[in-house]
């Protein structure tokens, strides 16, 4: 991603990482508790993915972990597997290393190449991340993620979908993500396949908030509608 991006994104979020969840929660107009929520949410997908495959990853890395909202359910869910939490803000990174979760190791990149060998991770989680990254580095990103991910793994990435006018009016309100730049489903699904991802998928999800959680079994005949508040791809 060059220096230039790399310093500015590490010191904007080590700026915000102490009230990460209070403007986030501002932003969204829901609660903090609510944030977990959405956590647990894309985690339960992700879970759901690999109970189709009838096997569990042994390795995960959460791209972008930030301050680790994600890796608590992710632990629920895959409590043998071993959870690396990578991030360009140290000062994320020790709020999560704070936490003390079972099997999470944290690791600190450049924002440019991913510290790991290739061919070690089984599962590589991205939750609302590359809309932070500038669109030229992203298929460089996207070929590293592929490197380090087995022949047989998974990437799932989440992202903000801009048709949404709630998630944009949300993104506008966050502070933190005042250089945001909001991709649309089908451009980053041709990022991802340019990032060497053959095999891809794609679908809206987020359609219903905390208080109608009841209404989410829904969600699975509304994947083709591009008017969920965030949309997600795997790729093998």
């Amino acid at each position: 991603m060059g220096d230039a991006l790399a310093v500015p994104a590490a010191a904007e979020f080590d700026e915000v990482a102490a009230d990460y969840r209070a403007q986030h929660a501002h932003s969204t107009g829901v609660s903090e508790d609510a944030l977990d929520y959405f956590a647990s949410y894309k985690i339960e997908y992700v879970q759901q993915l690999w109970a189709q495959r009838g096997r569990s990853p042994a390795v995960i890395m959460d791209f972008g972990a930030g301050i680790g909202n994600a890796l608590a359910p992710m632990h629920a869910a895959f409590p043998e597997a071993e959870l690396i939490a990578l991030d360009v803000s140290r000062a994320s990174l020790d709020l999560v290393d704070a936490q003390a979760i079972p099997q999470v190791t944290t690791l600190a990149y450049d924002g440019l190449s991913v510290p790991l060998p290739d061919a070690s991770i089984d599962c590589v989680f991205i939750a609302c991340v590359f809309h932070h990254i500038p669109a030229e580095h992203h298929v460089r990103l996207l070929r590293e993620l592929r490197r380090v991910l087995r022949p047989d793994g998974m990437l799932v990435l989440f992202e903000h979908n801009p048709l949404n006018p709630l998630t944009r009016l949300a993104v506008a309100r966050c502070e933190f993500d005042r250089d945001a730049v909001l991709i649309g489903a089908g451009e980053m699904h041709r990022r991802l396949k340019a990032g060497g991802f053959a095999r891809t998928e794609r679908r809206f999800c987020l359609f219903f908030p905390p208080v109608l959680a009841v209404l989410r079994p829904l969600e699975r005949f509304l994947g083709w509608l591009p008017l969920g508040a965030q949309y997600h791809l795997v790729g093998s």
